[in-house]
């Protein structure tokens, strides 16, 4: 074992030869980066099993698990892509004059960027369910946390094994993404972890995963995805429920507080989109292409799409106070605080068959 510990995040890109480096060396080299967190964790004593919704979504979790390896045909052909798409960067002026070819490496690197953020979201979901282990006060949801935890080191391996096996380029976390791990993992509050977790990284995890997988050409990203997806969902839903009850007992100082975090993280969510190391890997004005991004109509779209899932669970449980409706409305985001929330579970759709939508 080797471990090379860094000050900060490393910003290389890595490619195909580093993966069968990687994959080939009898000697792992672990890059890691420390975090220092005041943790509080409890112990529970009582042991009551409630017979509520936060146990049936420990047993669900327990009934659908899948395996990577086993459970995801890795056979199947990849297609590589072999022309430039159409899409909202060919009005931009930097991309038209790309050639042909370097346009469809550009597209690789958009594709390879949108997975690593993917894979290092995962990671960071897998280290915030581990210590909501420790710290959740009450009995069903130290044992939902702890499966979780499992789910998420199960998707931290998928999203790795397809980008390794099979786009063969991975992009570092992106600064905003980042960010808000950092603040979520180094907050010593086990709710703020909760909110930020399991409300907003999970709920645009979810509704992105779900639009990737709408236009995914590869069977096997649409099959992962799609085992993926049913694990978020119960996720998201735990989320949901632990905290609605629980945010009714905070006081109004305290409910702000909460408020104000939770419009922070999604500020920071929208920059999470931008794929602003890729621009500047072509050479491009990181800023002038950002502001290309942020205004093109599929872009705006597909925020809203994203936080038309995270609006309607935070109004939910009470954290669409008055200080900060404002800020979501000049967002743009606010009026999808109406739509159905996640505190009322199908189980009939958590609880489908294995594959029953692949291709």
């Amino acid at each position: 074992m080797k471990i090379n510990q860094l000050d900060s995040t490393p910003r290389n890109i890595r490619y195909e030869d580093e993966f069968e480096s990687h994959m080939t060396s009898e000697i792992a080299d672990d890059v890691i980066e420390i975090f220092q967190t005041p943790l509080t964790g409890t112990y529970n004593w009582d042991y009551t099993l409630q017979d509520n919704r936060i146990k049936k979504l420990y047993e669900l979790g327990k009934e659908l698990n899948w395996n990577a390896n086993i459970d995801v045909d890795w056979s199947k052909p990849f297609e590589q892509i072999s022309e430039p798409p159409e899409w909202f960067w060919d009005d931009y002026e930097p991309y038209q004059k790309l050639s042909d070819e370097k346009k469809i490496e550009f597209a690789k690197h958009r594709n390879a960027w949108s997975l690593s953020q993917y894979l290092h979201g995962e990671q960071g979901a897998l280290l915030v369910a581990s210590q909501l282990t420790s710290c959740a006060p009450t009995y069903n949801a130290k044992l939902y946390a702890a499966s979780q935890t499992f789910d998420e080191a199960r998707h931290v391996e998928a999203f790795n094994k397809y980008i390794q096996t099979r786009t063969k380029l991975m992009y570092p976390i992106g600064n905003a993404l980042k960010s808000i791990l950092d603040k979520i993992l180094t907050d010593p509050r086990w709710d703020l972890k909760f909110i930020g977790m399991q409300l907003i990284i999970e709920g645009l995890a979810l509704a992105a995963f779900q639009a990737t997988r709408d236009l995914a050409k590869d069977s096997v990203l649409y099959d992962m995805l799609g085992l993926i997806i049913r694990d978020e969902a119960r996720h998201v839903t735990f989320g949901v429920n632990y905290l609605e009850e629980f945010v009714e007992t905070l006081s109004h100082e305290e409910k702000e507080d909460r408020a104000q975090f939770a419009y922070e993280a999604c500020l920071l969510s929208r920059e999470r989109l931008l794929s602003t190391d890729v621009y500047e890997h072509f050479g491009w004005d990181v800023e002038d292409a950002r502001q290309f991004q942020l205004g093109s109509e599929i872009m705006q779209h597909f925020q809203k799409l994203l936080f038309s899932r995270v609006m309607p669970n935070l109004s939910r449980i009470g954290l669409l106070t008055d200080s900060v409706k404002e800020k979501f409305d000049d967002l743009g985001i606010l009026e999808f605080a109406s739509l159905p929330s996640d505190g009322d579970i199908d189980w009939a759709d958590l609880s489908r068959p294995l594959f029953e939508e692949s291709a």
